[in-house]
């Protein structure tokens, strides 16, 4: 699996996630490679997975910063989830370039979402790099 086909599987992950969140992560990955035939295990999945919900107060908190006015609960479950694993990588994974984040992200809307959601999600992606290099910088 190439690593764009990864981080849609990825993203379908934290979305099935956001409605089991109940359940430990583990079981909802568990659950997902049993069910879906089109899953296979993998590496970069598994770990970003994980990075993801382990870190989720942190990155829901950097989208509501900088999501302008909007409030977690109002976004779309499919750009919160893209937008959960592009500031998953934005924070956290240095070798991955922060453009491609952000692209892959606007891919996913763009294919999963609709209208306006592209621009505001790279809005907000935009912000939080910003940001982001404003603390490195």
């Amino acid at each position: 699996m190439n690593r764009r086909e990864a981080r849609e599987l990825l993203f379908t992950l934290v979305f099935e996630y956001d409605f089991k969140k109940n359940e430990d992560y583990s079981a909802v990955y568990a659950e997902a490679l049993l069910n879906r035939d089109e899953i296979e295990d993998d590496e970069f999945v598994k770990n970003n997975f994980e990075g993801i919900i382990v870190n989720l107060e942190e990155i829901d908190k950097n989208i509501a910063d900088h999501a302008s006015g909007w409030r977690l609960s109002r976004l779309s479950r499919v750009s919160l989830a893209a937008m959960r694993v592009a500031v998953y990588e934005i924070l956290y994974c240095d070798d991955i370039p922060v453009n491609v984040s952000i692209n892959e992200a606007i891919e996913l809307v763009k294919k999963y979402d609709e209208g306006k959601t592209p621009k505001f999600v790279n809005g907000v992606l935009n912000s939080v790099a910003k940001s982001r290099s404003g603390e490195n910088g």
